[in-house]
């Protein structure tokens, strides 16, 4: 049975939560129970979801890269091992970044704008991007990271005591905490919190599925519209991202995508329209769009930064192509990070930063013309 949505009185949440730390919760669908005590400590506290035996070892199933791994061996990811024949997440409870973020840095724009956002993460990635921002946390594990001890009941009170009305599960790459993230959305939803996926999509159907039970909005990184560029800077295909994208939106989640424009890697103007046409015409017409400037890091150090005219000409082919919210991003102060009502050109949303600036909504309609604005307002 997948979790209800619907939402509990506070005293029945911290009754849940007490009896979550006294390892006596369980999830429904997962039919056991398990104790936390040492979590953070210990490498075999919380075995893995979606795991399978194979003649040739334990597969984890959660993303396509599909391990399988003997006995000691370390997932791709490096947060799965193999102890006793079972599988284990050595991602839970054990944050290495906790912070209090504008929704609006995700980037999610149509998504309870000028709210904050309670976000985490844990070490670790199934990628391997050359230009990742962040890869100090996601290219080590959680073995190799400072960490604080934050069990889910702690994330969602720590959310409600610093007044964020979502929390997300970003910076690193959630998929490879699968585990913690699920169940902490289960618990955050039971107290009326909103939650929030940023990702790079790279995650199986089923999987996938189940999480969109328990999050509300995501924001996925559409790396390529190249096979091959995918594997060769990131270590990943293109299609089961894209399968990503469609189950997101068939699930109702709130979907937001980013593109980061790598230079001499995804700044081609021919890729970029076959990737906003397959948007267009796969259903993702009113999908903000997000065409972020890449900044030398990592890898990819050599790089300059993305000139803004490259930006601007994705801007005018993913219009040309009939996307309707096209946005740029890691540019302060460009003209494509306002909310322009498609109907009549009125300003709905006029952005300073991450920082509102002004609102003309009229619940989820342009105030103006009346025009619905897809997104989720309130």
């Amino acid at each position: 049975m997948e979790p209800k949505r619907r939402t509990i009185g506070k005293r029945e949440f911290i009754k849940q939560c007490a009896a979550f730390s006294a390892g006596m919760f369980c999830i429904p669908g997962h039919g056991f129970r398990y104790g936390i005590e040492g979590i953070g400590q210990t490498d075999f506290s919380r075995e893995a979801m979606f795991q399978e035996k194979t003649p040739r070892g334990i597969m984890c199933r959660i993303c396509p890269n599909e391990c399988i791994l003997k006995e000691g061996e370390l997932s791709q990811c490096r947060n799965r091992k193999v102890s006793g024949s079972v599988l284990y997440t050595l991602a839970y409870g054990n944050p290495c970044s906790v912070n209090v973020d504008p929704v609006e840095k995700k980037p999610l724009y149509h998504f309870l704008p000028g709210t904050r956002a309670f976000s985490i993460a844990t070490a670790g990635c199934n990628l391997a991007c050359l230009n990742c921002q962040n890869w100090t946390i996601s290219q080590t594990g959680p073995d190799k990271t400072r960490n604080v001890s934050l069990m889910p009941d702690k994330v969602v009170s720590e959310c409600l005591a610093k007044n964020c009305s979502s929390i997300a599960y970003t910076y690193s790459e959630p998929v490879t905490f699968y585990e913690y993230a699920y169940e902490t959305a289960f618990l955050a939803r039971q107290a009326g919190i909103k939650n929030i996926f940023k990702s790079n999509g790279y995650i199986n159907p089923e999987p996938l599925r189940k999480l969109c039970k328990v999050i509300d909005a995501a924001n996925i990184d559409l790396k390529s519209f190249s096979d091959s560029t995918y594997l060769r800077l990131s270590g990943g295909r293109l299609q089961p991202v894209l399968d990503s994208l469609v189950i997101l939106r068939d699930q109702g989640v709130w979907l937001e995508i980013t593109n980061l424009i790598v230079p001499g890697w995804t700044d081609n103007p021919e890729e970029i329209k076959k990737m906003c046409n397959w948007l267009s015409g796969n259903g993702f017409r009113n999908t903000p769009i997000h065409f972020s400037r890449f900044h030398p890091t990592y890898r990819l150090e050599q790089l300059p930064p993305t000139p803004l005219e490259v930006l601007n000409t994705a801007v005018k082919i993913a219009a040309d192509e009939g996307l309707q919210f096209v946005y740029t991003g890691n540019v302060p102060g460009h003209e494509k990070s306002d909310t322009i009502c498609p109907g009549c050109g009125a300003g709905l949303i006029i952005r300073q930063g991450y920082r509102i600036v002004s609102m003309a909504l009229s619940g989820s309609r342009c105030s103006k013309c009346g025009k619905l604005i897809e997104g989720v307002w309130s």
